[in-house]
């Protein structure tokens, strides 16, 4: 695929080094730290976690590339994954072999840390995680584009988060799926939003941030109801009126696909239409629930060919492609072959939008600083 602009994937992701959370965290909490294990020939090298019901396998988070014959969960070890999601100098390379010119770069162990119920060691976890992506971005700021995290212990404290954030030099923030305080529809949240939005830092809500029940029928299953988490914050939010009391904040809905908004922007005005009565008292919407969503909120996908195909049918100027590197599901090394085929039906403009436009606009990326690869 050539094109005359930089391709930039708005998901992307680190393999968090044995040292990650041990080295960087604060020393009162060193002995709780997130850490790698050698599980032996059957598990592999794992990441335990305190507070999460099972560790966490290396095979999965570095799947990229491998055939589906080759994939396995357990019994991959760190010196088998690719070596960019830990060290900076290979990520470039492979990110040329991708045709990618910049990533935003969330974590991994990072996504299973929301999930615990300790607040304070997942405050110090995310502290530490944030010196440390920092650190791995300033080797090429305008190619490595972290997103910090916050645990969220309170409003106020995730205020100070997010300037702490900002001060690191990241580009947006990875939030938990549920806060310690009340939820993020309540007003008690006003002053937080409003300091994302002064600071110009995007929040993301990623998949697998959110506790969820046990998915029905086989494991394989879980891949379809993966995407809810992100689906019901995103409804909370429109609902809650969050979006009504601060018209300048925009969120990312991250690696959810994008096929199902339409649909889903239907549904919610469908609701609205038949059932407004429902909403909590002072949530007043002065629009269509289907408007708020195709304002305010950004969508990533991968290779999700309904999100390319009905690009028209929803706001295109808020999808954002990504590669997902170096997940399982990542379209990495092969991204450029799938996107001729996906993009053959959107004009030039739409491609550019969802290729680059939108994810430098949102993050404020400088484009004359990338250099076209694909």
């Amino acid at each position: 695929m050539k094109v005359d602009y930089p391709i930039i994937s708005a998901d992307s992701h680190i393999t968090e080094a044995p040292n990650t959370y041990t080295d960087f965290i604060d020393p009162a909490w060193r002995d709780r730290a997130p850490h790698m294990v050698d599980g032996g020939e059957e598990m592999g090298d794992m990441f335990v976690v305190e507070g999460s019901k099972v560790p966490i396998p290396m095979g999965l988070v570095a799947a990229a590339g491998k055939d589906p014959s080759e994939i396995r969960t357990k019994g991959t070890r760190f010196d088998e994954l690719h070596r960019g999601g830990w060290d900076p100098t290979a990520r470039l390379a492979e990110q040329d072999a991708d045709g990618v010119a910049a990533e935003i770069i969330y974590p991994t162990v990072g996504m299973v840390l929301c999930n615990i119920d300790d607040y304070d060691l997942k405050k110090a976890s995310f502290d530490a995680y944030n010196r440390w992506i920092a650190e791995y971005c300033a080797h090429a700021p305008h190619r490595l584009l972290g997103a910090g995290q916050t645990a969220m212990r309170s409003p106020e404290e995730g205020i100070e988060d997010l300037k702490a954030i900002k001060a690191l030099g990241l580009r947006g923030v990875m939030m938990p799926g549920l806060p310690a305080v009340e939820d993020y529809d309540s007003p008690v949240y006003d002053p937080f939003w409003e300091t994302a939005i002064e600071l110009e830092l995007p929040l993301s809500f990623h998949i697998l941030t959110t506790k969820s029940d046990k998915t029905r029928g086989p494991a394989i299953s879980s891949f379809l109801s993966i995407v809810r988490g992100c689906q019901d914050i995103m409804a909370m939010l429109v609902f809650g009126g969050v979006f009504e009391r601060h018209p300048g904040l925009k969120v990312v809905c991250v690696e959810a696909d994008a096929g199902w908004v339409p649909h889903f922007m239907y549904r919610m005005d469908h609701a609205f239409n038949r059932h407004r009565y429902w909403l909590k008292p002072g949530a007043d919407l002065k629009r269509l629930p289907s408007e708020y969503f195709a304002e305010h909120i950004y969508v990533t996908f991968q290779d999700d060919w309904t999100a390319f195909r009905f690009a028209d049918a929803m706001n295109w100027k808020r999808l954002m492609w990504a590669n997902d590197f170096p997940h399982s599901d990542s379209t990495w090394p092969w991204s450029q072959e799938l996107l001729d085929k996906h993009t053959a039906q959107l004009s030039d403009e739409q491609t550019k939008a969802i290729l680059s436009d939108n994810v430098a606009e949102l993050y404020g990326i400088d484009t004359s600083s990338l250099t076209t690869t694909a």
